[in-house]
């Protein structure tokens, strides 16, 4: 079902609220070739297959996506976890990029994608976590500056500045578990906690 503008203009909110409290809370560097590889493929992806997805869009598959990433990212913690954010290359910023496209389908979420990706790199959680986020800005900030350019004209309700408020004050407060986050021995919590939530989706739906 395709979203109506009235819900497409919320999201918007929500997505600039989640940018703006990204920029301040978190120490992004200056772009560099590698951004542009990691933001090339979700751009590409997010412009080619954003309206196919949202007309075909079917609860029925969040929970089943949910549950696949969540098994994603449990395996992929596996992995050994040996390299740090300096190992990082090109062909490491494109399969990441890949990945982060990957978010596109309804019930993957963007950071669990980019992690899980990190992870079969080989780099560290410490280092997974700061790719995730060194990719997340670009890609939020571009989509949303597109929507607001597909919603020129339109008025701003008061739904839109609750929501732009909801999204930047809980990304603001999230970002002060990055540390604890960066410390953990491994990501099986997340990813069972995925698994737990699309088994509860693919119930109700």
């Amino acid at each position: 079902m395709l979203l109506g503008s009235r819900d497409k203009a919320f999201d918007v909110f929500l997505h600039a609220g989640t940018a703006v409290a990204l920029a301040i809370a978190l120490p992004i560097p200056r772009p560099t070739r590698l951004t542009v590889l990691t933001l090339g493929p979700a751009a590409l992806a997010g412009l080619a297959l954003e309206r196919p997805i949202e007309e075909r869009l079917d609860r029925r598959a969040v929970g089943p996506a949910q549950v696949a990433a969540g098994l994603a990212l449990v395996m992929a913690d596996r992995a050994p976890a040996r390299r740090r954010r300096s190992d990082a290359g090109p062909r490491d910023a494109l399969l990441i990029g890949i990945a982060q496209a990957c978010a596109l389908v309804p019930g993957v979420s963007r950071n669990g994608a980019t992690l899980t990706a990190a992870r079969l790199l080989g780099f560290r959680r410490d280092a997974a976590s700061r790719i995730s986020r060194e990719a997340a800005l670009p890609v939020i900030a571009g989509a949303t500056a597109l929507k607001l350019v597909r919603l020129r004209g339109k008025r701003p309700q008061p739904e839109h500045a609750a929501g732009f408020a909801a999204a930047f004050a809980s990304s603001l407060a999230a970002a002060r578990l990055v540390p604890h986050i960066d410390r953990m021995r491994s990501y099986a919590p997340f990813g069972l906690y995925r698994i737990a939530l699309g088994l509860i989706a693919a119930r109700s739906a």
